[in-house]
């Protein structure tokens, strides 16, 4: 069972965007950094983890050109090295220090191809391996970068040319696979990572959007526009649990690494944990409903675990002003 603690105020609200809310636990320092985004801002909090007060911080997206760079998402990035803060936006990729202190790199979408009338833009972003960024785009290709221990020589390092519509990525290194991208057309594709990513194998597309996708110990999990959940195996693609989780479309998926807990939010105004297992005796992937929380006349568009054990989480919604958290009891 978990119980609504507390809220964690923002200066402004959030956009409805999928997975339109970030979290960066800092154990060491008893903080917690919040990030949602709104328009071309993205308001990022730090949150004393007893609760004694909040940091506010402005993040203004600067790229040049005419017209504001609107974000389409901020995620933190933890690699083994080191830990950046990646925007997407409708002019390209900017990198960040973990507390949006500078800017390290920022990559332009100006040279890549666009069907005519296409609006040219990123989403999507996860780590993964020892020192990769990927970050997917609106026409289909996931772009690869390749990011130094320390410094600012953050090189594009490969494309990934699989998908014919706007794709999004989740990330976690295992012995199956290493990367997972989808997009609007309900395709996903499975890399692992090397001197160069591999297509291990791909599941077709399917009725509608998987608007959110997160990898955890050889198993996929994807969320999709008609509210249902699909478990597959990471090695091969196979469709391992399938269950209708919401009434409406779902916006933000977040994984546990250390208890398989699989979070979900959806337009419905509820935010479900579900429990993930392997059955050794059938062979099989297991899904179970854990908990749910409503919060009421909101349309939900992030939800993020704040911690690896899945203990507390963190849920914010289209125009709303705050995150809530809720905590385990």
């Amino acid at each position: 069972m978990y119980r609504r603690e507390r809220s964690v105020p923002l200066r402004g609200s959030s956009l409805a965007l999928y997975n339109n809310l970030a979290v960066l636990p800092l154990p060491a320092k008893r903080l917690t950094y919040f990030a949602s985004v709104h328009g071309a801002s993205v308001g990022l909090v730090s949150a004393a983890a007893d609760g004694a007060g909040c940091a506010h911080r402005q993040l203004q997206a600067r790229e040049g050109g005419l017209g504001p760079p609107i974000v389409t998402q901020a995620a933190w990035c933890a690699l083994p090295s080191r830990t950046l803060l990646v925007l997407a936006s409708w002019k390209g990729i900017q990198m960040y220090e973990p507390d949006g202190s500078a800017m390290v790199y920022w990559h332009a979408l100006d040279g890549m191809e666009a069907s005519a009338g296409m609006l040219l833009f990123a989403r999507g972003i996860a780590g993964t391996g020892l020192h990769f960024v990927c970050v997917g785009t609106s026409t289909g290709s996931v772009l690869v970068f390749d990011v130094p221990a320390k410094g600012t020589n953050i090189t594009l390092s490969e494309v990934l040319e699989q998908h014919s519509a706007p794709s999004r990525t989740s990330a976690q290194s295992s012995v199956t696979a290493d990367l997972v991208t989808a997009d609007d057309s309900g395709a996903l594709c499975v890399w692992g990572s090397g001197e160069t990513f591999r297509l291990i194998t791909k599941i077709p597309a399917a009725d509608c959007t998987c608007s959110s996708v997160k990898l955890w110990n050889g198993v996929i999990a994807a969320g999709y526009g008609n509210g249902q959940i699909c478990l597959y195996e990471a090695a091969h693609g196979i469709l391992r649990a399938q269950v209708s989780a919401h009434a409406r479309w779902i916006y933000a998926l977040d994984l546990a690494p250390l208890s398989g807990k699989l979070l979900s939010a959806a337009e419905d105004s509820f935010v479900r944990v579900w429990g993930l297992s392997h059955n050794a005796d059938t062979d099989s992937l297991e899904i179970t409903h854990c908990h749910t929380e409503c919060v009421t006349d909101t349309q939900l568009c992030g939800a993020r675990f704040c911690n690896p054990e899945g203990t507390a989480f963190a849920v914010t919604g289209f125009e709303l002003n705050e995150i809530i958290l809720y905590h385990q009891v």
